[in-house]
């Protein structure tokens, strides 16, 4: 096997490692999958700004698939659950450091920012740490809009300007709990890349056929 076919295998291995465990913790199916279509349609469409590659956006897939598994044990505090499971699944095939990656991705996408005093955070090098701040910003925004679990949000597009992040998107329906949850829990990626974000919606014509 060659070395770019081996590595796609290795890939989907992984991922189908990531979704059996999101699978026996009765994940919600729709939700995680929509979180993780637009975290990832933002990761592609802020390239310019971040710079990450393959990899990271691979990181930001399954922490995106993950990010509520921790409702397993109840909705309180499940960001910290979600964050335990990946941190101690032994079925998932990742080394300590995409673990730890992985699971703060998914443990970030609510509540607290990330912070030193954290000890899966604090365990991560400085340049990881970033990763996960980028990464993880994407993911709350994401999170943001699927607010009602409704997956109205059909498509987004980003402006990047000196000061602003704009994200256009084409919705299904009413969007406006979406676009409000997004902006309130935009901060951390207007803090890593030191723009204001806005956000805006559209109808799509092809939700009107």
């Amino acid at each position: 096997m060659n070395p770019a076919r081996l590595e796609h295998a290795q890939a989907d291995d992984r991922m189908q490692a990531v979704l059996q465990l999101a699978q026996s913790c009765r994940y919600e199916t729709e939700h995680a999958h929509q979180v993780t279509r637009l975290a990832l349609r933002l990761f592609d469409e802020l390239q310019p700004l971040h710079s990450q590659g393959d990899t990271e956006r691979f990181w930001l897939q399954c922490g995106a698939l993950l990010h509520d598994i921790g409702w397993v044990k109840g909705q309180q505090k499940h960001h910290k659950t979600s964050l335990q499971i990946i941190l101690n699944a032994p079925s998932l095939p990742f080394d300590e450091r995409e673990r730890l990656i992985i699971a703060s991705i998914a443990r970030y996408h609510r509540k607290a920012l990330p912070h030193a005093g954290h000890a899966h955070f604090a365990a991560l090098e400085e340049a990881d740490q970033h990763i996960v701040k980028v990464l993880a910003g994407m993911l709350r925004v994401a999170d943001g809009l699927d607010r009602t679990h409704w997956c109205v949000v059909n498509d987004l597009s980003c402006e990047i300007s000196a000061t602003t992040i704009t994200i256009r998107c084409a919705v299904n329906g009413y969007a406006e709990p979406e676009r409000l949850e997004a902006l309130e829990k935009g901060g951390l990626l207007e803090q890593v890349f030191n723009r204001q974000l806005a956000i805006e919606w559209h109808l799509d014509r092809a939700s009107r056929a």
